[in-house]
């Protein structure tokens, strides 16, 4: 943070006596009326828009953008993002209110790592890869963060560290481990949100990390944070996490002993009622005056980098004419369009309007606006259902039909009913239409954070991969009728489609797709939008993960899955087709040409990855300063190759782009058995294509990655 704010921050708070600083080190800050200082609640979400504090623009969720793979469209959306919580924020303070939900620091990007695909909150996280997840996190930090004299408002990366499920034991879980998979998987977006995009906050997680609550761990946060990286921005607690401390964790006796420790450990602000105990901490001698002072005075210097204590602040002015405008309503349109990944067509797809007389909407989610919403969410003035979305493209005559099919998760609909009391109208609907648009998956209440859902069982997660039985019935039932069947899966994570996929004659993935998302998935099936996102996640079988409590990274995600999956990552399809040719590699980075090959305007992801560790490598030997390298270095458990480029791409029938790729030499590290970060020379093998270089995805698209060395 600039001098000058830090210079603010200390003047206000030496001018405060010491239980007024330690007032304002809670999240829900008093007044300080002698000095001026009004109310401010520290709590505000912007995760994929302006959150709880009524009208906003809903933009699809977290997860759905990063399947956009796109870090200028998703700072253009952090921009909007900021706009919106400022506006909100000036047109509240003019009438006294500074309540929850409407100031301007946002707890948010979840740069999380989305490691097992049943975790109920990976919706809110940008998947499942490292080098994906810190590139998207930093494009959102600078959108919500602006590059003006002040911040337009102040971005929090959470949840640090290795926090990823399971929920219902979250508050007194230990996750073990290792510092190879710690600093190669679970801090590496933190370290792009610390270094790149100067992030002004970090929220700790509930969960211990090897014995230490992840918000008081020496480790992590003093340590590595702190002092590795030189992180100077403000770290929050969790809501309540601090409690779980001596509560769950039974690391400290009490509150007094659990606000030392958090104090100690630079724990600047706590979401929660732990420090409102911290004066008597104090009169116990547990902290100093000191202690308390500083964590005051890095909380105010966030404050006055937002320009709360100045009056010549350039985003003063923007007010309520800029919540839900027409712009951001296209974007988020846009947004819901990139977002969606095509992943089975049997050329059925584009609809052709004008052959089409009856079309068939069923499903529990065709009329859900939750499934538009996804967690932390807003509320739009503009939601476009499924059905709606299907009636506004449809051609002028024809008929579309309804029926809900089945309930989301129950056995039945209407209670004194039988049990599949839709199924006989869901059949009789597709029975009378020429095509049938099904739209399935989960919502918010069943999968997401702990206490958030109704999924009380699991505690937000799931349990199964599987779309869940009575939605696996209606499929049964509406496929049997014989009808082309178009399924449309709108969930927050990976589900096990395999089934549907061989019964269904396309597959769209819709997530939980923004205020427009029912406009957008139309327009595609209908041919008025094409399809272009790619899957920041595996899809997997079924029954295939690792315990969900285990934290090692083997066998999960792409990197270190060997199994065979259902959809793999960075996998999508298009309505066009592409060609890749002219690969170039130097050492400073990558050239390839790619070519629309097909006969509509469509988007391409060039995905390029690197393979850190082939066998050849080892036997050209290595850097011979590293002591004990045989022991340190496991091939065995090293990716097979990483992500480490991405450009997303807009091309006409026959034309062609040439993308570059920059390398730097973090690109090529390899992380060893004890978390050691090192450049090995050798041999590196890339691979550049429109998907990972993988037989299934081979298998799927008929395609192959281009390949090419590179010596280091």
């Amino acid at each position: 943070m600039k001098k000058e704010f830090k210079e603010k921050a200390k003047s206000l708070v030496d001018s405060m006596t010491l239980e007024e600083a330690a007032s304002q080190i809670r999240y829900d800050s008093p007044a300080i009326e002698r000095l001026g200082i009004p109310a401010y609640n520290w709590w505000n979400e912007g995760l994929h828009g302006l959150a709880r504090a009524g009208t906003a623009t809903v933009f699809p969720q977290a997860i759905a953008l990063a399947s956009m793979f796109d870090k200028e469209m998703l700072q253009k959306i952090g921009d909007v993002i900021a706009t919106e919580t400022r506006a909100k924020y000036n047109e509240s303070r003019k009438l006294g209110d500074r309540d929850i939900y409407k100031g301007i620091t946002l707890w948010s990007p979840n740069i999380n790592i989305f490691r097992d695909a049943r975790w109920g909150r990976g919706q809110e996280t940008y998947g499942e890869d490292p080098y994906l997840t810190g590139r998207l996190g930093v494009a959102f930090i600078k959108g919500l963060q602006g590059a003006g004299k002040y911040l337009k408002t102040a971005a929090c990366a959470k949840h640090y560290a290795v926090h990823s499920g399971p929920e219902a034991t979250r508050h007194g879980f230990d996750a073990k481990a290792n510092q190879k998979d710690i600093e190669e998987t679970y801090t590496a977006a933190f370290y792009d949100a610390v270094k790149e995009a100067d992030v002004a906050g970090v929220m700790g997680a509930y969960n211990r990390v090897n014995g230490e609550p992840a918000c008081t761990s020496s480790e992590l946060v003093k340590q590595r944070l702190r002092n590795d990286w030189g992180f100077d921005g403000y770290f929050v607690s969790d809501f309540l996490a601090l409690m779980d401390i001596h509560g769950d964790h039974h690391v400290t006796s009490n509150v007094f002993e659990t606000c030392a420790l958090a104090l100690k450990a630079t724990c600047d602000v706590n979401a929660g009622i732990a420090y409102q105990s911290m004066m008597e901490a104090y009169d116990q001698g547990l902290v100093t005056e000191e202690e308390i002072r500083n964590a005051a005075i890095s909380a105010y210097t966030i404050r006055a980098a937002l320009g709360m204590f100045d009056d010549d602040c350039e985003y003063d002015s923007i007010g309520i004419e800029s919540i839900d405008t027409d712009e951001s309503a296209e974007l988020s349109y846009q947004a819901s369009v990139n977002a969606t990944v095509l992943l089975k067509n049997d050329g059925i797809l584009p609809l052709k309007k004008d052959e089409i007389k009856t079309v068939a909407v069923i499903g529990p989610t065709a009329t859900s606006i939750a499934v538009l919403e996804g967690n932390y969410n807003g509320t739009s003035s503009r939601y476009v259902t499924n059905l709606e979305g299907v009636r506004n493209a449809v051609a002028p005559g024809t008929r579309v039909l309804y029926s809900e099919g089945s309930h989301l998760f129950g056995d039945k609909v209407q209670n004194l009913a039988m049990d599949d009391d839709r199924l006989s109208e869901a059949e009789t609907v597709a029975k009378a239409s020429d095509v049938v648009i099904l739209y399935v998956g989960l919502d918010p209440s069943i999968e997401g954070e702990q206490g958030d859902t109704g999924n009380a069982f699991a505690g937000g997660d799931k349990i199964s991969l599987y779309l869940l039985e009575p939605q696996r019935r209606l499929v049964d039932r509406v496929v049997s009728t014989g009808k082309p069947v178009i399924l449309v899966c709108n969930t927050g994570s990976a589900m096990d489609l395999s089934a549907e996929s061989e019964k269904c004659n396309a597959v769209i993935q819709s997530w939980y797709s923004g205020q427009a998302g029912g406009q957008a998935v139309a327009d595609i099936i209908f041919g008025d939008a094409v399809p272009g996102g790619k899957l920041p996640v595996t899809f997997y079988k079924d029954e295939t993960q690792p315990p969900m409590d285990d934290y090692s990274m083997k066998g999960r995600t792409y990197r270190y899955f060997d199994g065979d999956v259902v959809y793999p990552f960075g996998y999508g399809l298009s309505y066009s087709t592409f060609e890749y040719y002219d690969l170039s590699i130097t050492e400073n980075g990558a050239i390839i040409t790619v070519k629309n090959t097909g006969n509509v305007k469509a988007d391409e992801i060039a995905e390029l990855y690197i393979d850190k560790m082939p066998a050849e490598k080892l036997e050209n030997g290595l850097n011979t300063d590293i002591s004990d390298l045989d022991k340190l270095l496991d091939p065995s458990n090293q990716p097979k190759y990483s992500l480490a480029g991405f450009e997303r791409v807009t091309l006409e029938p026959g034309e062609f782009k040439v993308i570059q790729f920059d390398f730097n030499s973090r690109l090529f590290s390899t992380v060893l058995e004890n978390g050691k970060r090192v450049n090995l020379k050798g041999k590196y093998k890339i691979y550049v294509g429109g998907q990972q270089p993988d037989t299934r995805s081979k298998e799927l698209t008929g395609n192959d990655c281009l390949e090419g060395e590179i010596i280091l």
